[in-house]
């Protein structure tokens, strides 16, 4: 399996994990299975979704749009990412967004900090109170185009890309954990050995950005990988929905991900299901399985997602990545 295979992989199953997620997001379980009983493949939103109301099924949502963004600006930059500029992308972003009368807009952290810059703060200030899984959602090709072998400076190139919305340690090492686990596995790093990598990066990146209270990733990771319920999926998604939880804090959501991502691993479930059951979940849907998605793509390549629902999200959105991401790989 070739780098640029991978590469796709990653970049197309955020997409799909982002698309699988959009009707479910925000919602709590009960509803979700009173609508869409499991979900299994690509639904519309319908009139009732408090974010993507009568979006139809395949759309992406913030998470792929402004990976999207991200991506262009590592090639526009050469690999460097100027805080201001990803801020006024991000303003300008938003403004479309709300053009289009979308519900999904920036959130939390990433608000609070262009809120921030726009007063005059510095970036480094801006982000000093980003916890939430806004720069974990978007990191994917920070992952592609960098190459985690080198690890002082593929932490170094996390932190640019999270400082301006996310300088805390919590914003900081959970995105170092996606973007490391989707390196690795563009490097050709078997599923459970690129968690691993992830978990131990996670470790070192907490030494970057502002420190807030909060169950450390790391920490985090290593227990939600250990969980075992002998196959029982329905007991799974109890335990990630009542005791890890599905918020958009980075240390529910993300290490939800992680927690999945486990399972693949060591063949409790296929790829796919995975994100389906991610979709499934209840809570921040649409981010969970999207940087779930990113993380089995890169170990797993583009095969492990169905062809025709990969054309179908490129068909809804209009979605060509394959230039992006050839782009994002030149760099590393």
């Amino acid at each position: 399996m070739t780098a640029l295979n991978r590469a796709l992989g990653a970049f197309y199953g955020l997409a799909l994990g982002d698309a699988l997620g959009m009707p479910t997001q925000s919602l709590n379980r009960e509803t979700i299975q009173t609508r869409f009983g499991k979900i299994t493949d690509l639904q519309d939103a319908g009139p009732l979704q408090p974010i993507a109301a009568n979006m139809p099924k395949g759309s992406i949502t913030d998470d792929t749009e402004q990976a999207i963004l991200v991506g262009e600006l590592l090639v526009e930059g050469k690999g460097r990412i100027e805080p201001a500029i990803l801020a006024q992308r991000l303003i300008e972003w938003e403004a479309e967004m709300q053009a289009k009368g979308s519900q999904d807009l920036l959130g939390p952290s990433t608000k609070r900090a262009i809120e921030m810059i726009l007063a005059g703060h510095s970036p480094e200030e801006a982000g000093r109170y980003g916890t939430t899984n806004g720069a974990a959602m978007r990191i994917t090709p920070v992952g592609i185009a960098s190459d985690v072998t080198d690890s002082e400076r593929f932490i170094a190139a996390v932190v640019q890309a999270c400082q301006v919305t996310h300088n805390t340690t919590l914003g900081i090492s959970s995105a170092a954990a996606v973007a490391a686990v989707v390196s690795a596995g563009i490097n050709g790093m078997d599923l459970g050995e690129a968690l691993n990598l992830g978990q131990q990066i996670a470790q070192q990146a907490e030494k970057h950005g502002h420190w807030v209270a909060g169950g450390r990733i790391a920490s985090r990771i290593s227990w939600a990988r250990s969980i075992s319920v002998d196959s029982d999926k329905a007991l799974l998604a109890d335990l990630l929905y009542d005791v890890i939880g599905t918020s958009v804090a980075s240390q529910e959501s993300v290490v939800v991900s992680f927690a999945l991502a486990q399972q693949v691993a060591v063949g409790e479930m296929s790829a796919f299901d995975a994100l389906c059951m991610a979709a499934s979940l209840g809570g921040d849907t649409d981010t969970i399985a999207a940087i779930l998605g990113a993380m089995l793509g890169a170990c797993l390549g583009l095969e492990s997602w169905p062809a025709e629902m990969i054309d179908t999200v490129k068909a809804v959105n209009h979605l060509q990545l394959e230039p992006l991401v050839q782009g994002l790989l030149a760099l590393r």
